[in-house]
């Protein structure tokens, strides 16, 4: 995570780097002017809080599900690889498309994101630190941390969430597919700039 803090008149910006606190002085030709670049985060960020992630997202073992986040059904946990239990896994349920008959979602790689990956209760900065952390996002680069979040089935699956058991569709996140996806990537092309708050 890095935050920007403009130095008086110097031309120059402090960047903190988290989680180690190491700190480095960029020039402002460093450090993206982009004026829609916080715009892009905030679209971003909308998103990435909404129910259709953060459900995924748990503060503990437990996913939650439906359109007002209760605990999921049946026991549900994480597991070691977030896939559940042996002969209890996501997938034992959750196919690889939404079943319309019985409202049970589904995409490809179903999942419970990593306890690194804690989002529920946590604030925009909070989960935009963590999710630009390579010691907490499983090593990834931002270029991969934009692939996955514009590409990845499961996260896109947030604007095709089907219907639930009574045959209610399920509310889509508020920001349409492909603005999230130019947020996404103006975002991490502006330098992936983390506002203080």
């Amino acid at each position: 995570m890095f935050s920007v803090i403009t130095l008086g008149l110097a031309n120059y910006s402090l960047i903190v780097k988290q989680p180690h606190s190491t700190i480095e002085i960029l020039s402002s030709d460093e450090i993206s002017d982009d004026p829609n670049a916080e715009k892009s985060f905030d679209m971003m960020m909308d998103v990435l809080m909404h129910k259709r992630c953060v459900n995924c997202h748990p503060a503990g073992d437990t996913p939650l599900q439906g359109e007002d986040s209760h605990l999921h059904n049946f026991g549900i946990v994480r597991g070691e690889d977030g896939h559940g239990l042996a002969g209890y896994t996501c997938g034992t349920c959750h196919q690889e498309e939404n079943n319309k008959i019985s409202g049970v979602p589904g995409a490809p790689e179903w999942a419970v994101a990593p306890a690194e990956m804690v989002w529920e209760g946590k604030s925009r900065v909070e989960i935009a630190t963590q999710m630009m952390d390579p010691a907490r996002n499983g090593g990834r680069t931002p270029e991969e941390i934009e692939k996955h979040l514009t590409e990845h089935e499961l996260v896109l699956w947030a604007w095709e969430p089907g219907i639930d058991a009574e045959g209610m569709p399920r509310e889509k996140p508020p920001v349409p597919v492909d603005e999230y996806i130019t947020a996404v990537k103006n975002w991490i092309h502006a330098g992936a700039v983390i506002p203080a708050q």
